[in-house]
């Protein structure tokens, strides 16, 4: 939804002082020096004067059309049919809120609640809720689920994980004292087994992604299972639902909880957000009575009729805050609706077409990179790859936009072991001319 511009600039200071602050500046106290931007638009100008100054300076951004994208690390380019915007944009639908008096709402209930057993019918969970922030909230939450459930104090998690997916982890398990343990990968750039044998000790919870954040399929998810079983953990496995079509689902391999991305169905990449975390769960009465946020289910009303409700809400806002599993709120139902529109115009063959798709684009994209630059893992990829170069990256992606095409990742920073590596990433949006482009520029420049 867009936001007009309102011309109060002349009266910041006045509103400022209003609610308590000598100044703007003392507003915003509290964030890191050169974190806040002054817009600086003249004062005096017509609010129609204004929006055509910021058109001009929104002109400037490039989409993933004019400018190709390789991009990826938990953000994609995926292609969103029409009707899934124009569903959404339907009144019924059109707000992320949580109704307070949620059986007033039959129509988001019942979204919600087709959202709910599409996923579980994709992750081979009975049990899924509607739903978390995005991916990254959903592990955090699995997290603590793990430690209240197993009544323990260790998450052990992937040594190859997003770093945005560890800054949010660690600021989720921070406070109640949950220790994250990481597991170094392989040469083949997977999870290391016998590391993970020696790491399970005490833990609440073991997780895996699907695939791991170097965009590698692991090959060995089920004896991973077993691990976390034998040693008294919960087995979490994280999963990008566009491969679903191909791989089997978490649920069949042991998986009790199964969190992921949902807003990869049906949704823009929105500058990154807004998001749908997916949470799932298998039928245990101690899983379901700790899951976060709230459970949309069907019943009967008074005239015998079918009739949807808030069947699980355990959310500070429902019920006695210190009894709370989580103070998830509700900007992601919007988010989830699109997700189960897109889902169910799918279908299971759509599903598996669109896992093809993206599967053959990635080993295309592979199999070029490989041919200016190393490519230091083997296996199967899906959606992003690892690729290694002797320059700085910095420069080579520069350079890149300079030729009008965004490069990938970069990984160096947070792996520094890994060198002047990067992620490139390919969808079933990715033209074969846009790789081709990508590889041309790359033998000059890299």
């Amino acid at each position: 939804m867009g936001r007009h511009y309102l011309p109060n600039a002349a009266h910041k200071e006045e509103l400022a002082k209003e609610i308590g602050f000598t100044s703007v500046e003392d507003l915003f106290s509290d964030v890191p020096k050169g974190m806040v931007k002054e817009f600086n638009l003249p004062e005096g100008k017509s609010e129609y004067e204004v929006f055509l100054e910021l058109n001009s300076v929104l002109s400037m951004n490039r989409t993933v059309l004019e400018m190709p994208s390789f991009l990826g690390a938990g953000t994609y380019f995926h292609y969103v049919p029409a009707h899934v915007k124009y569903l959404i944009e339907r009144s019924e639908f059109l707000t992320a809120y949580t109704p307070y008096q949620p059986e007033i709402s039959q129509g988001m209930l019942q979204a919600l609640f087709e959202y709910q057993s599409l996923i579980a019918e994709l992750v081979g969970l009975p049990i899924v809720n509607a739903s978390m922030y995005d991916w990254g909230t959903a592990m955090a939450e699995a997290a603590l689920m793990s430690a209240r459930v197993k009544k323990k104090s260790k998450f052990v998690v992937p040594k190859a994980l997003s770093p945005e997916k560890k800054r949010v982890l660690h600021t989720y398990t921070a406070g109640p004292g949950v220790e994250i343990d990481y597991v170094d990968w392989n040469e083949r750039g997977q999870v290391d087994i016998e590391k993970l044998k020696e790491a399970v000790d005490g833990a609440a919870g073991v997780y895996v992604e699907v695939p791991n954040f170097f965009g590698l399929l692991e090959e060995e998810i089920a004896a991973i299972g077993e691990i976390a079983h034998d040693a008294g953990a919960l087995f979490v496995v994280g999963v990008d639902p566009t491969v679903l079509g191909l791989v089997e689902a978490p649920g069949e391999l042991g998986a009790d909880i199964v969190v992921g991305e949902a807003a990869y169905f049906g949704n823009p990449m929105n500058f990154g957000g807004p998001r749908a975390g997916i949470f799932a769960v298998r039928n245990d009465k101690k899983l379901i009575r700790q899951m976060p946020g709230r459970i949309i289910g069907m019943t009967k009303d008074a005239d015998g009729k079918r009739a949807f409700v808030m069947t699980l809400q355990t959310r500070e806002q429902h019920i006695r805050r210190a009894k709370a599993t989580s103070n998830i709120c509700s900007n992601e139902a919007l988010v989830a609706v699109a997700a189960a529109i897109h889902l169910a115009t799918l279908g299971p063959r759509g599903l598996t077409e669109l896992g093809e798709v993206i599967l053959k684009n990635t080993a295309y994209l592979k199999k070029r990179l490989s041919e200016v630059a190393e490519v230091p893992f083997e296996g199967i990829n899906f959606k992003d790859i690892l690729v290694r170069f002797e320059k700085p990256y910095d420069e080579i992606h520069d350079k890149l936009l300079e030729r009008n095409i965004h490069g990938g990742y970069y990984v160096g920073e947070h792996f520094p072991e890994l060198g002047e590596s990067a992620l490139f990433a390919a969808t079933e949006t990715t033209r074969k001319e846009w790789v081709d482009s990508l590889i041309e520029a790359l033998r000059e420049v890299a």
